[in-house]
């Protein structure tokens, strides 16, 4: 094939991946995009109110590490966009913001900037947030569309990471028109890419939860981290439905509005699967007492999408440094309450699931 042709392909193809990113974030924050009735299963736990904590709410500690990195909060933006001139604005809104209270963030899918590098400058977030843990992103059915460990170092090399991101996302391809259904085979891949590349890799669902087995097999083959991104918040079968070119693959796509497993079960089945490594508790959750008991199930860290998305989108930096302290006020109050003076006292906290007679 000649030259010039490649070029022409890769530019059409950046160009539809643009489109996708831009078609996303608008549906995101004009349609109803959430699960009908499957919820993430928090609601069916609570903690025993501690009446007398023997704490003094000032010395409640929401610190914690991860990755070498010191966080204020467990809190994670978690990934979202990148690829068009307003991901890139929304991105370093984040990224300041992140900055700014000391939470972690993670970039949304770099393929578009990979296959078209003028692209890259929408993930260039150093600049404003230099010293937060941040992850790189690439999606792991990717592996089985060409790309390699020169990809994904330059996921991480583009802006300058600290780790990386394979997203599994075999739902979300399979509804896409466009999508990408190919997944035989590329757990060998997957090792590849932690066997070899330089910084840790995480594992991350986009909506739809890992079971246990899926967590063992990827904690197998070198994964640092989980993100179990569950069920119950942002349906991307529903972003697509909003997509879909014609009334057939609209069905299709809504038909899945309820599939998944919910984030509180999720949680579970990659702490059993993974008793060492850290978990990310990311899909549906609402406020600081989700976060609480994302962490007192076997969470590290907490991520929120949508939340942060609106608020960046509604008021800028200064709406998402509002958001992630309220949320940071929450937990340190469901912390006392419970009693619980720091994150690792709240990881042994025990939840309840009925009230006792």
């Amino acid at each position: 094939m000649p030259k010039n042709e490649t070029a022409v392909i890769t530019h059409t193809e950046a160009n539809i991946h643009e489109r996708r990113k831009a078609d996303h974030i608008r549906i995101n924050l004009e349609e109803n995009v959430t699960f009908n009735k499957l919820t993430t299963g928090l609601e069916n736990y609570f903690f025993m109110h501690q009446a007398l904590p023997e704490l003094d709410l000032a010395a409640v500690d929401t610190t914690t590490t991860l990755f070498g990195k010191p966080l204020r909060t467990p809190l994670l933006i978690s990934s979202m966009t990148g690829g068009t001139p307003e991901a890139g604005l929304i991105n370093r809104t984040l990224a300041e913001a992140a900055q700014a209270v000391g939470i972690a963030m993670g970039l949304g899918s770099q393929r578009a900037a990979i296959e078209d590098a003028s692209l890259a400058d929408t993930y260039h977030v150093r600049q404003v947030a230099p010293d937060i843990l941040l992850f790189a992103n690439v999606g792991a059915v990717q592996l089985n569309y060409g790309y390699g460990l020169d990809q994904c170092r330059r996921a991480v090399e583009m802006c300058q990471a600290d780790a990386l991101i394979l997203h599994f996302n075999a739902l979300q391809e399979a509804v896409q028109p466009e999508g990408d259904g190919n997944f035989a085979s590329l757990l060998g891949k997957v090792e590849q890419i932690c066997r070899n590349l330089p910084v840790p890799v995480i594992a991350k669902e986009v909506g739809w939860g890992f079971a246990e087995e899926t967590a063992r097999q990827l904690v197998n083959a070198g994964v640092a981290a989980i993100d179990v991104a569950g069920a119950g918040g942002t349906s991307w079968s529903q972003v697509e439905m909003y997509r879909a070119p014609t009334t057939r693959h609209a069905r299709v796509a809504g038909a899945f509005i309820d599939w998944g497993i919910p984030t509180a079960v999720s949680i579970q089945y990659c702490r059993r699967a993974a008793p060492h490594l850290p978990i990310i508790a990311s899909g549906g959750i609402r406020n600081g007492i989700d976060v609480a008991k994302c962490i007192a199930l076997g969470a590290n860290l907490v991520g929120f999408a949508g939340e942060f998305l609106r608020a960046a989108d509604k008021n800028g930096v200064a709406g998402v440094v509002e958001l992630a302290e309220t949320l940071t006020d929450e937990l340190r109050i469901a912390m006392f309450c419970s009693g619980a003076e720091n994150l690792a006292s709240l990881s042994k906290t025990q939840l309840h699931t009925q009230f006792l007679t």
